[in-house]
């Protein structure tokens, strides 16, 4: 017999919907273990999903999705969403090369409106969204699910604010699983949930609003004042009615029953709402509840067991070796500040915020303000390093040129999961760092090729009177054990790590380690170029004057990376040598295992190997060949 019953009924929302009310609890039920067993096989985010069951059966129940629009932020919430709409059986091989990718894919389903990897954008979509409803009046409803830290972002406010302006047919659920607000949760909020949706508050309001028209001026301002006080101690939500949003909650984001009820009432409403809807991170899963941070994202694992202690000392990763050189700095340096826009624990930073923690800052999601705060910082002497997936830091681009390099600010950033990223996808790739830092006056841009360099670079970051960054990849490097001291490198500086005769390799950071197999089977010389700018133009000159052909690879686009500085170098003076580009192609990479998508690419040895041969054995038609 069959332990999900119910759920294995269930290929589409239409299903699910024709389930009389009374057996939604026992398919929440169903829905949490058969997610928790699932993800335990293939590994994935798994906590947010837990929290979230409930929650997107009702909504999955009120709406007609797909008609009906239901896009979701921060999408490591909506593992249910997948199992509900189709993807049942594929979610077992989540964020696998071959399976569904581990956030909401526009191409993966009609029930992804929106494609999600970067946090709060769910809003601003809706509103689009709801906006062209209205515009053709096709009676479409339109609801955002935006939780797990999204709302702490500066977009999630611009769309609120924007909305209570347009004031469109939008309903926006706050899936609030702060722990520190459980107690909010009961009968009272219950009732005045239901008395708000209900229709029975609007009705009141209304009818004050008719009786303040007919005071006099003086008494009319005094009754407002009073009722706003008044609200304000009832009605948790003033903030968003002062936007321009009905609010109703908070609800109990684990009752299905109340959920349905409270759903279907605001379903027939107009106008943008809000609802607030409390729930636990990890739900249902005693471990997953007590550690929501460790079950946050987890690799396979025993769900009876839980996630195993480490039993020995796992091998050094880039996050590490950044995580240990910013204690030691900090120890030496009175003036670094650790920063970090809510990625304390993905960015190395607990110990340094355990050690020093006046010197520690969260800006939570906010990467633009992260990025001008450092900049403050700095016009004030400190020594900020902001700790920074590659990824996030597309989100405060213009204050990266506008408020820190313009201004010449000594700010380090540290820009980690660097390259490809594996299971996360196209979302979360850093692909294009080396474009977007190095066409920027004043920055010095780095690129370790193990992990020694990395610290070292880290050092030479710090040293420098101007913004500096240093790009590393996830996980772990060649093994090469960091220095204890805090010395730098000379900048600009390559190093030449092998002689050969023909072909130059000219590689960046993780591309060095894959050329030193090549470059041996080929007899070539093998460059580390450490940086990419500036670059040392007196190495490039050097190999293109004794070889007769350079090949440059990176981890990053090729289009405006680090070889296209080599190809312009190389034009500024004057040199024609054959020349070869291998990087990352002129299209998006899908999820999998980092080792599997460098293969996909050519970027590891046998691509690399490949590649190169069979560019040697074309017919040269042009001096220049870009892959």
């Amino acid at each position: 017999m069959s332990a999900y019953p119910l759920l294995e009924g269930i290929d589409e929302p239409a299903h699910l919907r024709e389930l009389p009310q009374t057996q939604l609890p026992r398919l929440s039920e169903q829905l949490r273990d058969y997610l928790l067993n699932s993800v335990a096989r293939s590994g994935g985010h798994l906590a947010a999903g837990l929290g979230a069951v409930e929650l997107t059966v009702a909504l999955h129940y009120v709406l007609n999705t797909p008609y009906d629009r239901l896009v979701w932020d921060v999408g490591h919430q909506c593992y249910p969403h997948k199992i509900l709409t189709g993807r049942r059986q594929e979610i077992s091989r989540v964020r696998k090369i071959d399976g569904p990718a581990g956030f909401p894919v526009r191409d993966e389903s009609p029930y992804d409106t929106f494609g999600v990897g970067h946090s709060s954008t769910a809003i601003s979509a809706a509103l689009g969204m709801a906006l062209g409803s209205r515009n053709r009046d096709d009676g479409r409803k339109t609801c955002a699910v935006i939780g797990d830290g999204g709302l702490t972002a500066g977009e999630a406010f611009e769309a609120l604010n924007h909305a209570g302006d347009v004031r469109p047919d939008l309903l926006v659920v706050l899936n609030d699983n702060e722990m520190s607000i459980s107690e909010n949760v009961g009968a009272l909020n219950k009732t005045f949930a239901r008395l708000l949706a209900g229709g029975v508050y609007g009705n009141m309001r209304a009818e004050a609003k008719n009786v303040l028209e007919r005071m006099p001026g003086p008494m009319r301002d005094f009754a407002k004042l009073a009722e706003e006080h008044v609200k304000g101690m009832l009605v948790p939500g003033t903030f968003f009615e002062e936007l321009g949003f009905q609010y109703f909650g908070p609800v109990d984001g684990h009752d299905v029953d109340e959920l349905v009820t409270v759903l279907g009432r605001l379903r027939e409403m107009d106008g943008p709402r809000i609802l607030h809807c409390v729930t636990r991170k990890g739900k249902g899963y005693a471990k997953a509840e007590a550690n929501p941070i460790a079950y946050h994202g987890v690799k396979a694992f025993d769900p009876a067991a839980g996630l195993k202690a480490a039993t020995e000392a796992a091998p050094l990763t880039y996050t590490d070796v950044f995580s240990q050189w910013l204690c030691d700095m900090a120890e030496q340096e009175p003036r670094l500040w650790g920063v970090t826009p809510a990625m304390r624990e993905g960015s190395g930073l607990v110990a340094f915020a355990e050690r020093f923690p006046d010197r520690y800052l969260d800006t939570a999601i906010a990467e633009q303000h992260a990025v001008t705060l450092c900049g403050g910082l700095a016009c004030e002497g400190e020594k900020p390093v902001l700790a920074i997936y590659s990824t996030f830091l597309q989100r405060g681009y213009d204050q990266l040129i506008h408020d820190i390099a313009l201004q010449n600010l000594p700010v380090v950033f540290a820009l980690d999961r660097a390259g490809l990223v594996g299971a996360d996808g196209a979302t979360h790739h850093g692909m294009f760092d080396f474009s977007y830092m190095r066409c920027l006056p004043n920055v010095t841009v780095m690129a370790p090729a193990d992990e020694r360099e990395c610290r070292q670079m880290l050092s030479t970051a710090l040293a420098i009177e101007g913004p500096a960054s240093v790009r590393y990849p996830r996980g772990r490097g060649p093994g090469t054990v960091p220095e204890t001291t805090l010395e730098t490198l000379p900048v600009g500086q390559a190093q030449i790590r092998r002689w050969g005769q023909g072909i130059a390799l000219l590689a960046f950071g993780t591309m060095v380690a894959p050329a030193e197999t090549v470059a041996e089977e080929l007899d070539a010389t093998l460059v580390n170029m450490r940086f990419v700018k500036p670059l040392d133009e007196a190495c490039i000159r050097e190999m293109a004057e004794t070889h007769d052909a350079i090949v440059i690879l990176e981890e990053n686009m090729v289009a405006g990376g680090a070889g296209s500085a080599v190809a312009e170098t190389l034009a500024r003076l004057d040199l024609r040598p054959r020349l070869l580009q291998i990087g990352l192609a002129d299209h998006f990479v899908d999820h999998g295992e980092r080792d599997e998508q460098l293969a996909l690419v050519g970027l590891d040895t046998d691509g690399i190997r490949q590649r190169i041969h069979d560019w040697r054995d074309r017919t040269v038609a042009s001096p220049a060949t870009s892959e």
